[in-house]
């Protein structure tokens, strides 16, 4: 191999680029890995309403370990998820000693009905955090909370010129819809059908519901949509004079 010139150019060549190579390696360990880059500070930016600097110290405090190099950005990243009412976060290093971290909250937009209290956000995506206000009530089978979320957005929008809101929204196990409502009434949806969907009898029933249920002397308490024509609504005066027999209003 010796006696040939070219072959012992190249293989000096490829000595000359892996002793490079490691060289290299080891002086980026030595950067990585030197005390004289020290993280300093961590900044958290973002329109934070529920995360509180005590949140983030004690879900941080002794586990964010390594120098500016070397840190692990998806451990920082994970720690800070781990957080109640944190849903999304970006870690960033920021020269020469420092990391930015960007807090996306969740925004809770009800309760959800379990064993363990939890809340559903504006994604429909259950998370655990603590309830400082009133919230509307979802219940239904596991995985749906983002459909609930859906309907009850649709249900609030068709309810608002009326100044009423869903309290409310459960899907039941047969995947039929009951809501309740802020002023006390229980409407009855039933199940989706590839013809009938039950927002749509829910709108028809929005549309009349100024000519129709607020003409009554009293509030109704049931009203069941599940009429192909109309709906049945039961008043409790007029059940208790009736022996407990209902009166059906159809439009």
């Amino acid at each position: 191999m010796w006696n040939n010139p070219r072959l012992a150019n190249a293989t000096a060549g490829l000595l000359y680029a892996a002793a490079l190579g490691l060289l290299g390696y080891a002086a980026a360990r030595f950067v990585a890995e030197s005390p004289a880059f020290p993280l300093r500070s961590i900044v958290v930016e973002g329109q934070l309403r529920q995360v509180t600097r005590s949140d983030i110290v004690s879900a941080l405090q002794g586990r964010v370990r390594g120098s500016f190099f070397s840190v692990d950005l998806e451990s920082v990243r994970a720690l800070f998820e781990s957080i109640p009412w944190v849903r999304h976060a970006e870690v960033r290093r920021s020269w020469p000693d420092r990391l930015e971290v960007q807090i996306e909250e969740h925004v809770a937009l009800a309760r959800w009905q379990s064993r363990e209290p939890r809340l559903v956000n504006t994604h429909g995506e259950l998370f655990s955090g603590r309830v400082e206000r009133a919230l509307p009530l979802f219940s239904g089978p596991a995985g749906s909370e983002a459909e609930i979320a859906r309907l009850y957005a649709s249900f609030r929008d068709l309810l608002a010129p009326l100044e009423i809101e869903p309290s409310r929204v459960l899907l039941s196990s047969r995947l039929a819809w009951q809501l309740k409502l802020s002023n006390g009434l229980s409407v009855q949806l039933g199940r989706d059908t590839d013809k009938d969907r039950a927002s749509d009898r829910f709108a028809k029933f929005v549309a009349v519901y100024a000519q129709t249920v607020r003409m009554l002397p009293r509030n109704p308490e049931y009203v069941d949509l599940r009429y192909p024509n109309g709906f049945a609504l039961r008043v409790p005066d007029a059940a208790k004079a009736g022996s407990g027999k209902t009166r059906h209003e159809r439009v």
